[in-house]
């Protein structure tokens, strides 16, 4: 659990730290810097959002009153190459009639693939910012558009919890998940949850006699991280740092079969989810078309997942100790593992 709680801090502070390079985008405006920004976090965020809400579940088979589950679980959610860039249009950042200043790319391209936060630029990819100064004439502000993790983290985003499971009355069963909060100088980062399985063939006379049990499950999920930017930015100011604040909710159908050591199960389900970044902070632009402006809370960007999803695994009992698996089918792919003891 510790080294994957490790690799989940490090996903987020590669991320983040990819991510702080768009504070240089502000000399080409607010405007443009925010239209990057949601290109190039959104697919990262989306990724994020389907590896948090693996392995809410590991049996349709609702706890017994008094019955519980404690579990490790380990998820991830699989980055595919459509994931890793997005075609930049460069007409979208000059096309407000305001801007007194035009952004180019140094290679003059009309249109070009540029990496995502989870991509990589296989070389370094420039754009221009041409403005006319009131002394100099014109003039012109080279920046470097940020890269992304690549394959930092093997093509995986992921996530990791402590979980527990507690049967009521009636095929009613409470879940909570949690990451202990984790501090480091620059990142603060912290994970909770909550869900409800009903077993509905927990209701049935004959419930005891069914080779196999079908519930369903309401989950809800939150994720808070801050990156502090304020030592590592390249732009003069206070109290930088980007803060990102995830919630989603997974609505699940779920069957399994109810044998004595190994089971299987699968399920229907759905997500929806928001994730919200926001650039905060004081940040004093001191070149391009701008000089010595100071901006303050410069932008927020966010990105939503509706996502149908289609979930398969299995499960090892053995006494207390219990071992589970399992593959989810949807916009992001993603796996999970879980080590769990519980008496029932």
């Amino acid at each position: 659990m510790k080294k994957i709680l490790l690799l989940m801090l490090l996903c987020f502070i590669t991320l983040t730290s990819k991510a702080q390079d768009i504070d240089a985008l502000l000399a080409a405006g607010v405007d443009n810097a925010e239209l990057f920004a949601n290109d190039y976090l959104k697919p990262a965020t989306n990724g994020l959002m389907h590896s948090m809400n693996a392995n809410w579940f590991n049996t349709a088979d609702a706890k017994p009153l008094g019955g519980f589950e404690i579990s490790i679980i380990a998820n991830a959610a699989i980055v595919n190459n459509e994931n890793k860039s997005f075609l930049m249009n460069i007409s979208d950042y000059n096309s407000n009639p305001d801007q007194d200043f035009t952004v180019e790319f140094a290679d003059l391209a009309a249109t070009k693939n540029v990496a995502t936060a989870l991509g990589e630029n296989d070389s370094d990819v420039d754009v221009i910012i041409t403005y006319e100064d009131d002394v100099l004439g014109e003039q012109q502000e080279t920046i470097t558009l940020p890269s992304g993790i690549g394959s930092s983290t093997a093509n995986l985003l992921p996530t990791a919890f402590l979980q527990g499971a507690l049967g009521l009355s009636k095929g009613i069963e409470l879940k909570a998940r949690f990451v202990p909060k984790i501090e480091t100088d620059d990142v603060e980062l912290g994970m909770y949850g909550a869900g409800l399985q009903v077993e509905f063939t927990k209701w049935l006379p004959a419930d005891k006699l069914l080779p196999v049990a079908i519930s369903g499950l309401v989950a809800y999920t939150n994720l808070n991280g801050t990156y502090n930017l304020t030592e590592s930015s390249n732009i003069d100011g206070e109290n930088q740092r980007l803060e990102n604040d995830t919630s989603t909710w997974l609505f699940q159908l779920i069957a399994s079969t109810k044998l004595p050591v190994i089971n299987f199960y699968g399920g229907l389900g759905y997500i929806k989810g928001k994730s919200e970044s926001d650039l905060l902070g004081t940040y004093t632009v001191q070149s391009g078309p701008f000089f010595s402006e100071t901006i303050e809370d410069p932008f927020s960007v966010s990105s939503e997942v509706s996502s149908v999803r289609g979930t398969i695994g299995t499960k090892l009992k053995l006494g207390f100790f219990r071992l589970n698996a399992e593959y989810h089918l949807s916009d992001f792919n993603a796996f999970s593992v879980g080590i769990n003891f519980g008496f029932r």
